[in-house]
């Protein structure tokens, strides 16, 4: 479970359990239910990552949403998460941290394609090398805080967690010309684990 749960999760685990000392049965049980909710949404579970050098990992759990080719032949891909989905996001290639920067927006809904655009998000870049990957963690409708565990300049390796989303999100992530594209709308995805892209050429 991440760490961010702590702060939701121990007042509903002491609301409970006060609830039961006083006998109060239904306080308790909506606040058991709750503490089990927040428990659930933070999970935090390992992740088999692959090791081919060559392969892009997608950075989030969820559903592939949009695929989309830009004029410069960078294609962005949008995972949607819903409340059910692991929010912790990890790392899609090994490399520096080369830049991190906060974009003020709105709050609609993660799986409209306005939502790469119009909402608040935490863009990062990484450099592997030979190429760079940017990536965004985007807030949804439900979503109002995004977090970043990593800093510019921090070394990263590939399915490495650099933060997370909370209740709801969107993170698209976008590959250059020389990557090729080995998902399709409709996909599931699973962050650090799910290959997303490949680099054929490198």
């Amino acid at each position: 479970m991440a760490k961010d749960a702590y702060p939701f999760l121990i007042p509903f685990l002491s609301i409970t359990v006060l609830s039961l000392a006083f006998g109060f049965k239904w306080p308790a049980l909506l606040c058991a239910a709750l503490g089990l909710f927040v428990a659930f949404f933070f999970r935090d579970p390992e992740r088999a990552i692959p090791r081919d050098e060559n392969s892009i990992v997608s950075p989030a759990d969820g559903k592939i949403v949009g695929i989309l080719t830009t004029a410069d032949g960078t294609t962005r891909i949008s995972i949607f998460l819903s409340i059910f989905d692991v929010h912790v996001n990890r790392a899609p290639v090994a490399g520096r941290v080369e830049s991190i920067s906060y974009l003020p927006g709105r709050f609609k809904a993660a799986f409209g394609s306005s939502a790469s655009i119009e909402n608040e998000q935490n863009v990062l870049v990484i450099d592997g090398g030979s190429y760079k990957i940017k990536f965004s963690q985007i807030a949804g409708i439900l979503a109002r805080r995004i977090v970043c565990w990593k800093k510019p300049g921090d070394s990263v390796s590939k399915g490495e967690r650099i933060g997370l989303i909370k209740f709801g999100s969107r993170v698209d992530t976008f590959l250059p010309q020389q990557v090729r594209v080995v998902v399709k709308l409709g996909d599931k995805v699973r962050g650090g684990s799910s290959v997303i892209g490949r680099l054929d050429n490198v």
